[in-house]
């Protein structure tokens, strides 16, 4: 099938064609001519107003909660709202039921992928069934698709099998992902420890529970020589202990969610539990700390942490309510309206997709000729409305729904398949 997108700006800090307007033309996902006119026919044209290309984006962590708890999202409704979203890529959380611990986990989700426009990157479990006791398989889950490795949201706690998971995975030159939690420094807590959190009389979450979280798996790291992600850090001393461990060498990275860029604890005051995350919204220093370091690289990439959520499992008292922030799908225009004014397009297209590739060892492309590169395409000129009847994902709990923001996602064209939002 033949596809020509007509006057596409391009967004590719690595083609020849940045910052030009072309015509691109496709056949099955394969570019075949890139100019600034193509006359040629073709089954599809895709002329849209403001529009930009640049190769696929890449969520780093994102929970579809297939097997187990479809009731919250399914693997094809979480790749859908990916799509919308702009995200050709994503790294699935193991936190499924049963966990993704085991080589046949992770195959089975990797075959209910297959076929979608978006690619689903299974992350294995570190420890068996996410127990935080023993070590999983994975050598095993690494030989059948497994990309990296995490506990996702029940980070591993035990420093003793930290230790040995980094060392574990130097066999295979692996990655292990850790979100920075310290389960008894945090344990009762409800939001950021602070003034706020004081005024409303609600259990705090100090920093203190992030920090030394980060530093100590920072000092494992070192220990080892091995290979370690932070994802969803939300702190200013998490971003200083990983600026200065890059410093020092070690193979870190991090990343950090849309909605600890865009909010701070001063949303709790509403006592709306949309606003309940882990870990949870700080304080307004801290989320300018945080935008410091995606502008000196500091932070490579986004963690969309899309945890979606059933109704009921958000209206009850606050308390009660489970966390997570369902965000995929209007991920991009949170981004766009938080830092327009402080990064140019160029460089969170390359937060977005050049730099979570080669962190973990995705294929990687350019806007080029013969390129089999997917293709994201949006627009910074634009503004959107993500509307709940017009979403993909099952669960609703995002607090920008029926909010306009700048920055409009138009869809992706991967492996042949293409996907627009209506």
């Amino acid at each position: 099938m033949l596809v020509l997108i007509r006057k596409a700006k391009v967004i590719d800090s690595r083609s020849e064609f940045n910052g030009k307007t072309v015509d691109l033309l496709l056949e099955h996902g394969h570019i075949k001519a890139i100019a600034p006119q193509i006359n040629s026919e073709a089954e599809q044209v895709i002329d849209l107003p403001n529009l930009m290309v640049s190769c696929g984006w890449v969520d780093a962590f994102a929970d579809y909660c297939e097997p187990g708890y479809e009731h919250k999202e399914t693997i094809d409704s979480g790749l859908n709202a990916a799509a919308a979203g702009g995200f050709a890529h994503v790294l699935l959380a193991p936190n499924t039921f049963p966990a993704l611990s085991t080589k046949s986990a992770v195959q089975y989700v990797a075959h209910k992928a297959h076929g979608h426009a978006a690619m689903l990157h299974p992350l294995g479990a570190i420890t068996q069934n996410i127990e935080g006791k023993d070590l999983a398989e994975m050598i095993d889950m690494h030989t059948y698709g497994a990309i990296a490795f995490s506990d996702g949201w029940k980070p591993v706690q035990n420093a003793a099998l930290m230790l040995k998971a980094l060392e574990y995975v130097k066999s295979f030159n692996g990655t292990i992902i850790q979100i920075p939690v310290h389960a008894t420094l945090s344990a009762g807590g409800l939001m950021h420890e602070g003034a706020i959190s004081t005024t409303l009389g609600m259990a705090g979450i100090p920093v203190l529970a992030e920090s030394l979280m980060v530093y100590r798996d920072i000092e494992l790291l070192r220990y080892t020589g091995s290979k370690l992600h932070i994802s969803g850090i939300s702190t200013a001393e998490s971003v200083a202990l990983v600026r200065n461990a890059k410093k020092d060498g070690l193979a870190i990275s991090c990343s950090v969610s849309a909605y600890h860029l865009a909010l701070t604890d001063e949303a709790l005051r509403s006592y709306d539990s949309v606003y309940k995350v882990s870990p949870p919204l700080r304080s307004e220093s801290d989320r300018l700390a945080l935008i410091a370091g995606l502008q000196d690289g500091t932070i490579d990439c986004i963690a969309t942490h899309h945890r979606p959520q059933e109704w009921d499992a958000k209206a009850k008292e606050f308390e009660y309510a489970s966390e997570g922030m369902n965000l995929q799908e209007n991920a991009f225009s949170v981004l766009w309206n938080t830092l327009s004014e402080h990064i140019e397009v160029t460089q969170l297209v390359k937060i977005l997709s050049e730099n979570p590739r080669h962190l973990f060892g995705l294929q990687s492309g350019s806007i080029a000729v013969n390129s089999h590169t997917p293709i994201t395409l949006f627009s910074t000129a634009d503004s959107s409305v993500l509307q709940a009847k017009q979403m993909q994902s099952l669960a609703r709990n995002n607090p920008f729904i029926g909010k306009t923001l700048k920055g409009k996602v138009y869809g992706i064209i991967s492996s042949g398949n293409i996907y627009l939002n209506s």
